[in-house]
């Protein structure tokens, strides 16, 4: 089983890439927006590997990070959701963004996907709740009115206050969503110690 691959881009097609790994050239679907952030033709770089082992196929999804990758792993478990789909979903929004809408409840961004209606981005919702990747937190994109540039030093307090919400025994994807609530009262300059004591009052309900 392929875990990981290293080698250099070949090319880069709609849906893969060649991936030349000492002269072997590998197959490797990704999504759209993996895709994007690869390095040009003739450069290194390094995937996770899902590794899809059939009676009449083998085929290697690639993923710039793990908690891409247990996204994609996550969405499959979903009923009705095969390796396509998954792939859209992910080539739609990025793994913090879907995060944010598992936690959020956010059925209209997941349904953005092609192939994906309200329907089917409701069974998401609902089936992956309480699942989120631990990944996520680093990731975590703030939902604050009027957020905008100063990104960075939000994530940093959001991150900051989800990771303590869930010490606190709390789940992941209700942090999330304590902590959006609490952006969206305080504002995007509000400080992680704001942010988890509203994130609290906000579990509290």
């Amino acid at each position: 089983m392929i875990g990981k691959l290293k080698g250099v881009v070949e090319a880069v097609r709609e849906d893969h890439l060649i991936l030349d790994v000492h002269g072997v050239g590998y197959l490797v679907h990704c999504s759209a927006r993996t895709l994007e952030s690869l390095p040009r033709g003739g450069e290194a770089v390094a995937l996770f590997i899902e590794t899809f082992v059939r009676e009449d196929m083998i085929r290697l999804y690639g993923f710039a990070s793990e908690t891409e990758q247990e996204w994609f792993r996550l969405l499959q478990g979903v009923q009705g959701i095969g390796a396509k789909t998954a792939l859209a979903v992910l080539s739609t929004l990025r793994p913090a963004e879907l995060a944010q809408a598992v936690a959020l409840g956010d059925k209209a961004a997941v349904a953005r996907a092609p192939g994906v209606g309200p329907r089917v981005a409701t069974r998401i919702i609902t089936e992956l709740k309480d699942k989120a990747p631990a990944g996520a937190i680093g990731d975590f994109v703030p939902v604050a009115a009027g957020a905008g540039a100063g990104g960075a030093a939000e994530a940093g307090a959001a991150g900051d206050a989800i990771s303590a919400l869930t010490n606190l025994g709390y789940g992941l994807p209700q942090a999330h969503a304590a902590v959006a609530a609490a952006l969206r009262a305080a504002g995007e300059d509000a400080s992680a110690e704001t942010l988890i004591r509203l994130g609290l009052k906000e579990l509290a309900k």
